[in-house]
This record gives C-alpha cells, sequence and structure tokens, in this order.
C-alpha cells in the first residue's frame, strides 16, 4: 500500500482531469477526481489548432490542480496528453504552458494510448478477450486483448468531436470511409464472435440509455452486456431523447449531442467487426496508466479480492478473518472457480457492517456489495454477494431487494444465502478470533453436517452456536451435529 496517493492528469480533447488514487496498489481507491471541460479539441477539424479559449480554460484547471496535489501530497504526478494535443499545429505551445504550470507533460501517440486503454480493461476485466473501443473527443483507439495482454493497437480518427465533418457527406460515406480505415488492420478477423468492450463516456451513456429501455434495476455500467442489435434498437429512443430522459438514465446533459453519432459508431463498428457482445469497462487509459507500472505479481492479483480484502481491513473488526472464513466454509460447498471468489468477496465483507444499528446491518451489506466501487464483477455476481452479506447479517434467506434479484437464478441467489448462513456461523462461532476456526473443522458427509471442535473447546458450542449450526443444516436438508476432533 502506498504511503502517499498518486495522481493521473488527463488532457484530453473534450476535458482535461485530475484523478487522485490511494489505497491498494493492485487496485487502489478513487480520493479526489475533478473534470473540466476544456474542450481543446472544439472547432479542430476545421482549423487543425487549439483554440486560445480552450487553451486558457485547461491551463486554469491545471494551475488548480497543481495546487490541490501539493496540498495532498501526491508523491508522483503523471500527465498525459492525447488526440487533440498530440494533432494540433500548436500543440507544441500548448505543452510549453503546460510545463510552465509546473508539470511534466507526456503526449501519447495513438498506439500507447490505445495500449494504456486496453491495460485499463485488462486491470478491471482480467479475463477480457475481444476487441477493446475507447471513443475520446478526438480519436478512436481499437485494441486487441486476450491472454491477459495487449495484442494490437491502433488510433483511428472518429473521435465524437469529429462528427460533423466525418458525417459531411451522409451515413454511407461515412460508414465507406471506417470500412477503409479498418481495412488491413486486422479486427474484423480477431474480433468476429468476441466481445467489444466499450470505453469512453459517450459509449456508457448510451449503456445508461439502454438501461433505462429495459428498466434494469442495477444502474451501474462496469460490465454491463448489450446484444449487438442494441444500436439500432437504441436509433429511435436517441432520436426522440430529452433533458427529462437523461435526468431519468442519470445522464448529463452535455454528453446528449454526443450520442447519435457514439451510437451510429458503435453500430457501424458492430456491422463490420460483428462482435458476440458489447461489454461496457469503466476502466480505461487511466487506470491503464496505473496498472501499466505494476510489477507482474501485483498485475496477476484479483482486482475484485484485493478491494474487498481492503474494505474489510477499514471497516472490519477482525483483519484478513475474511480469508479464514472462507477456507473454514468451503468444504461444505462445492463451487467452481468463479463462483469460488465471490464467496471469498462476501466473506472478505463479512463484517463491514458492524458498526450500524443492528436492524439495518443487512441492509448495509447489500448496499455495499450492489453499490461499492468494484470491479471485476458484473450484475449478476454482484446480487450474489449481497445475498452472501444479507443472510450473514441476519436478514435471512429471502433477498429484500426483489427489483435486482431477477439478475440472478433463483439457483444462485439460494446458494449465496446457503453462503451467508455459514458465514453467520462461523462469526458467531469463533467470535471474530482465528484461534477458534485454526481449531475446528466444518463438514459435511451423507446428509450430516458436522461441526467439529478441539477437545478442550467444546463449550464454544454454546446455544446461539447449536442454533445457527441447526439453521444451516436445515437449509441444506442436512442434519446437524458437534463432535470433537
Amino acid at each position: 500500500m502506498p504511503v502517499k496517493p498518486v495522481a493521473i492528469i488527463d488532457i484530453g480533447s473534450n476535458s482535461v482531469r485530475l484523478v487522485v488514487y490511494s489505497g491498494a496498489t493492485r487496485i487502489p481507491s478513487i480520493v479526489f477526481n475533478e473534470k473540466v471541460m476544456a474542450g481543446l479539441g472544439k472547432g479542430f477539424a476545421k482549423t487543425g489548432a487549439l483554440s486560445v479559449s480552450a487553451q486558457d480554460r485547461a491551463i486554469g484547471a491545471l494551475r488548480r490542480f497543481r495546487i490541490l496535489t501539493d496540498q495532498m501530497h501526491v508523491s508522483r504526478t503523471r500527465v498525459v496528453a492525447t488526440a487533440a494535443v498530440r494533432d494540433a499545429s500548436n500543440g507544441d505551445e500548448f505543452l510549453e504552458k503546460v510545463r510552465a504550470a509546473g508539470f511534466r507533460p507526456e503526449v501519447l501517440s495513438g498506439e500507447e494510448e490505445g495500449v494504456m486503454a486496453g491495460q485499463g480493461v485488462l486491470s478491471a476485466i482480467p479475463g477480457a478477450n475481444g476487441i477493446i473501443g475507447d471513443l475520446g473527443g478526438g480519436s478512436l483507439e481499437l485494441v486487441d486483448v486476450a491472454e491477459g495482454k495487449v495484442v494490437h493497437s491502433a488510433s483511428l480518427p472518429f473521435g465524437v468531436l469529429r462528427h460533423a465533418a466525418l458525417l459531411e457527406k451522409g451515413e454511407d460515406a461515412f460508414r465507406e470511409k471506417l470500412a477503409g480505415k479498418l481495412h488491413g488492420l486486422g479486427f474484423r478477423k480477431s474480433g468476429k464472435g468476441r466481445p467489444f468492450y466499450m470505453v469512453g463516456g459517450s459509449w456508457r451513456a448510451l449503456a445508461r440509455l439502454d438501461m433505462l429501455l429495459k428498466d434494469y434495476p442495477l444502474p451501474i455500467t462496469h460490465e454491463y452486456r448489450m446484444g449487438i442489435d442494441a444500436p439500432a434498437k437504441l436509433q429511435k429512443a436517441i432520436d426522440n431523447f430529452d433533458k427529462a430522459d437523461a435526468k431519468s438514465a442519470s445522464l448529463s446533459v452535455s454528453r446528449m449531442p454526443a450520442l447519435p453519432y457514439a451510437n451510429l459508431l458503435l453500430k457501424a463498428l458492430a456491422d463490420e467487426i460483428r462482435p458476440s457482445e458489447l461489454v461496457v469497462s469503466s476502466f480505461g487509459i487511466r487506470e491503464g496508466l496505473l496498472y501499466d507500472d505494476l510489477d507482474r505479481k501485483s498485475r496477476a492479483l484479483d482486482p475484485l479480492i484485493e478491494a474487498a480484502r481492503e474494505a474489510g481491513r477499514g471497516l472490519g473488526r477482525f483483519a484478513e478473518h475474511g480469508d479464514l472464513l472462507d477456507r473454514w466454509i468451503a468444504p461444505i460447498f462445492e463451487d467452481d472457480r468463479e463462483t469460488a471468489r465471490l464467496r471469498l468477496a462476501a466473506c472478505l465483507l463479512a463484517d463491514v457492517a458492524w458498526q450500524a444499528n443492528p436492524d439495518f446491518r443487512a441492509e448495509r451489506g447489500v448496499d455495499m456489495a450492489l453499490h461499492g466501487n468494484w470491479v471485476g464483477i458484473d450484475g449478476p455476481g454482484r446480487v450474489m454477494v449481497a445475498q452472501a452479506l444479507f443472510s450473514n447479517f441476519g436478514g435471512g434467506e429471502d433477498f429484500a431487494r426483489q427489483e435486482v434479484s431477477r439478475l440472478c437464478s433463483k439457483q444462485d441467489l439460494a446458494r449465496a444465502s446457503l453462503w451467508g448462513l455459514a458465514m453467520r456461523l462461523g462469526q458467531r462461532f469463533s467470535g471474530g478470533v482465528a484461534e477458534s476456526l485454526e481449531q475446528s473443522r466444518l463438514s459435511i458427509e451423507n446428509g450430516m453436517l458436522r461441526l467439529e471442535l478441539k477437545r478442550g473447546t467444546e463449550a464454544l458450542y454454546g446455544e446461539i452456536v447449536e442454533r445457527r449450526l441447526k439453521g444451516l443444516a436445515n437449509a441444506l436438508n442436512c442434519t446437524a451435529e458437534a463432535t470433537t476432533l
């Protein structure tokens, strides 16, 4: 864990953004995030230069960011500029102003920008295997990722701020131009039948609109999935979109003008590449820059588990108790690898609601699972962890949030509820102390749920522990017994 926070400043075509991170090295938390809509790329398609007013807004923001990062005692600040500065005729002059504001900017090439976007997606979705499309104001980066690595990337001049020029001769001409740019890059062949990962605010806005139309109950865009026919279905909604719709979909009004172009581009890419599905990633270039600095061992860590472990340390009473609790209950479940990691995440969060009023601990656990800033987990996975915590904190087996429970099968919810009951038994039996769990064993065999205690510790099997063991056994359709090792 870093002693001091680190910062990324992203000088993009639309905005200049400061993000300050702190906490666990593998998946640090955002402690500060500020965006200024400088509009460096506005009008660029016509003039080829950064306007004076946009530069002034950007430099004003950077001067503020310089003071803030100093006051926050940021240990390292990485400043990167992308398409607008990279392509502008007066980009070098602007960079001198950035240096005068106290920063050392890097101008990423189109290929480097794509690689960092790819690293960002891999940071949040380690199993990502497909084509990434990072849509910014000045450019579109396409990146092929497989087996935890960036295979290759390319930058295309199809950013949202270029839409007027790109569509000047109509949609057919636009599609022809896109097809020409894709020719020879290999994305048609390598992308067919694999997921297409959507990075960038304009595409996240489309996902939010899709959620609104589908009445999707969990408004978290990361790892939200859409069919490849989604852009065609969204077109009609976009044509009739207004500010009330934007508010309902939690969209910034400033995103509205970009929606028609973003959707048209997404549809054209889906038609060209023919992916299996469209998947949103909330991580992109900034997180990719952090991920790029990690050693191989740190990269291999599971982002969900590391974030849950960090939350458990910060909010729970018993450091590292979650790992031990998971090992203790694991023998009574036959979970595959992916399901087992969700169970571990739940165990790591098993004590996070202890400071809440006892009547609201179950709800606190649900909120933590559903709305926490997790990555490496999709909507159904969040619901399973939420169900486990709901049962763990005494909410029972019937999940309180019926509107989100439909994201999971009844079988998955039932399994998660059993995790929660087992976690609840372990927490009560041990009092949160490692020694009791280390000196006992939970097992299931031939319809018998058995708690084996170390000889001399039989008194740990008190009345409440007995009640919880029998309750878990009943849920497992078993009988229960306590014996000595």
